[in-house]
């Protein structure tokens, strides 16, 4: 018998997987503080929003996503949205922290969370142009890349972005992640725009020298 293959069980008609492991045992999903030397990843939660809100609803933070998050209101409705996806069990959103002020200075999350496949996407990340181009954002993705290979034992962690978003595509080659191609018509944007996206990924077997290149990159100095 091969691994992975359908076989009739005693009765008739029925049919039962055969797994070579317990698919669901090494992705505990579940409610966690990923903490570094310059960011603190909180779970998100509605206590968050007037620290997200008072860093994060400047227009340009917001060019290249699908939503327009310029108002409380849509802040509101975006943090409420990343927690209906938590309680489905598909994503896990944060707050980002600044540890040196301790200050709100975005959210990311992961999402698509797929347990059976052990696999899921890292995005849906903004930070406040204050703190762009500093370690915040790095060492947020060496968190959670680490917890999604290490304590996840993720096979294959992906990443997506707007096809006219070169910034975002430009940092997501530095992360050490691999394009894999273009999805054409992908999403339709608030505005009405159909976005083309772009996909990357990195897997298991590339995650130590991801994790080597990042710890060089956040701590050397």
């Amino acid at each position: 018998m091969r691994n992975g293959e359908r076989v009739k069980g005693k009765s008739k008609g029925e049919v039962r997987q055969i797994f070579p492991f317990k698919p669901f045992y090494f992705m505990k999903v579940e409610s966690v503080v990923l903490d570094g030397q310059f960011v603190r990843l909180e779970p998100l939660a509605e206590e968050h929003l007037a620290g997200l809100c008072d860093v994060g609803l400047d227009v340009a933070l917001w060019q290249w996503t699908l939503a327009q998050i310029t108002t409380v209101d849509a802040m509101a409705a975006y943090v409420r949205s990343a927690l209906d996806d938590q309680a489905k069990g598909v994503a896990l959103p944060f707050a980002t922290i600044h540890k040196g002020t301790g200050k709100v200075v975005g959210s990311t999350r992961f999402g698509n969370i797929e347990i059976q496949n052990r696999k899921a996407e890292i995005g849906w990340t903004w930070i406040a142009s204050e703190w762009q181009r500093t370690p915040v954002n790095t060492e947020a993705k060496l968190l959670m890349l680490t917890h999604a290979f290490e304590i996840w034992k993720c096979v294959r962690v992906e990443f997506k972005t707007d096809a006219l978003n070169e910034r975002s595509r430009n940092a997501i080659l530095r992360l050490g992640a691999k394009q894999e191609g273009i999805h054409r018509n992908h999403m339709i944007t608030e505005t009405g725009r159909f976005r083309d996206s772009v996909f990357f990924s990195i897997i298991e077997n590339e995650w130590n020298i991801v994790k080597e290149n990042l710890t060089r990159k956040c701590y050397s100095s």
